[in-house]
């Protein structure tokens, strides 16, 4: 037998190209660069929360997310990540959402999603599953229907209580149907965690990583008014900031050191800020829960008050190495006064713990930069508690206006090249 002499370079060029035509499918034609358009932090929905198994059990599930970048192409990333047996979708598909508190979609702007070619997928229990590129444009601010059908429920769900968003589950697979009438409707996100789009140039994501204020409590449904989504709205309205996202990563509850509702921030850090597609900067806004909670119950004492703080810091010093690492811009949110809690009552050695942790925030070099919502939000004439053109009334939580005051409070210039 003979054999023809070919260079090595040949080879190689010839082997790359092979390998290209046999791994690139049509929806992976081209390179692409893409960006986090909306996200919301997982967890196992607490009993109030949690959908009967019934309700799940061959069901289309179809809930409404707003895209805060657009692009021409996008992906929908399903989410297992607290499940733990394999869950099988049959069907997903996007669309054009319609009007808010609707389950009515445009079907002449929907599209099947598929994930390695095919509509259906199975998601390991504990992942995560990035779908194909699709086809569908969208701008950002668009609302944007996600449905999906399960032919049996998961045997531990996974989700987002905090959507200040209506969904809607309805039995059988009706992933096309222009509305589902009698459809169950509740306000929380179910197994979806993420969507990208192919991102402009420059194109980067904010992540603002906090409790119930950033999650956007006393929020109605579907009115996108906590303040991420403000700070989506100003960073699209000025041309400098227009290729940049904001993904909403709040839990209603959460807590820097321990877990409650939810996983504890720093537990949650890698999966909700660092692997996040495109992210460029993270804000981070945590801690009033974990300075309430210590003296909610009782009294404690001056060593737990000295060790709370030094914890709290030193869980944030150990987010901003790890985001520093992965060249991402971390921010630091000062905390806002809650003397007035009355879920919380504080003490004053509380109000001490609180002026301490901000002052290690405002501290430079600590973070690469400081937004300073508590000097937004106190009273002048009483500095431990909110003003009352922010407060929601229940002394912790701001009002609408408060958490737009708050958007209007960043600096856009932290976003700077």
């Amino acid at each position: 037998m003979r054999f023809r002499s070919f260079s090595s370079s040949g080879c190689a060029l010839a082997a790359v190209a092979l390998a290209a035509a046999l791994i690139a499918g049509p929806a992976q034609a081209r390179d692409a660069r893409w960006v986090g358009a909306w996200a919301a932090s997982q967890m196992v929905p607490e009993a109030q929360n949690t959908l009967p198994a019934e309700a799940l059990t061959d069901a289309t599930v179809r809930q409404v997310v707003r895209v805060t970048a657009g692009g021409p192409r996008l992906r929908v990333r399903l989410s297992n990540v607290f499940g733990t047996a394999p869950l099988a979708f049959s069907g997903v598909r996007v669309a054009k959402a319609g009007a808010p508190g609707s389950s009515s979609i445009d079907v002449g702007a929907d599209s099947i999603v598929t994930f390695n070619g095919r509509e259906a997928v199975t998601v390991p229990a504990g992942a995560e599953y990035v779908s194909d590129p699709v086809e569908f444009a969208v701008a950002p601010l668009t609302r944007l229907a996600v449905s999906f059908h399960l032919p049996a429920p998961p045997a531990v769900q996974t989700g987002h209580p905090g959507s200040r968003t209506t969904t809607f589950v309805a039995k059988g697979r009706r992933l096309s149907d222009r509305s589902l009438p009698g459809a169950l409707e509740v306000v929380r996100w179910y197994q979806v965690s993420g969507v990208d789009v192919e991102a402009a140039p420059r194109g980067g994501a904010v992540v603002t990583f906090g409790d119930s204020i950033t999650d956007g409590y006393g929020v109605g449904p579907d009115h996108d008014e906590r303040w991420p989504d403000f700070l989506a709205e100003r960073l699209q309205a000025d041309p400098a900031t227009r290729h940049l996202s904001v993904l909403n990563h709040g839990i209603g509850g959460n807590r820097v050191l321990l877990d409650g509702l939810g996983p504890n921030a720093l537990a949650r850090f890698e999966r909700d800020v660092l692997a996040q597609t495109g992210v460029r900067y993270v804000i981070v806004l945590e801690g009033v829960n974990d300075l309430g909670s210590l003296t909610r119950l009782g009294p404690a004492s001056p060593e737990a008050h000295a060790r709370i703080v030094a914890e709290i810091t030193g869980a944030y010093a150990q987010m901003v190495a790890r985001a520093r690492a992965r060249g991402i811009k971390v921010i630091g949110a000062t905390i806002l006064p809650f003397a007035t809690s009355g879920y919380y009552k504080p003490p004053p050695e509380t109000e001490a713990d609180r002026q301490a942790v901000n002052a290690w925030i405002r501290a430079p070099g600590n973070f690469d930069a400081v937004i300073d919502f508590d000097a937004v939000a106190r009273d002048p004439a009483r500095p431990d508690r909110m003003n009352a053109e922010v407060d929601s009334g229940d002394g912790l939580h701001p009002s609408i206006a408060g958490y737009r005051m708050m958007a209007e409070a960043v600096p856009l210039s932290l976003f700077a090249p």
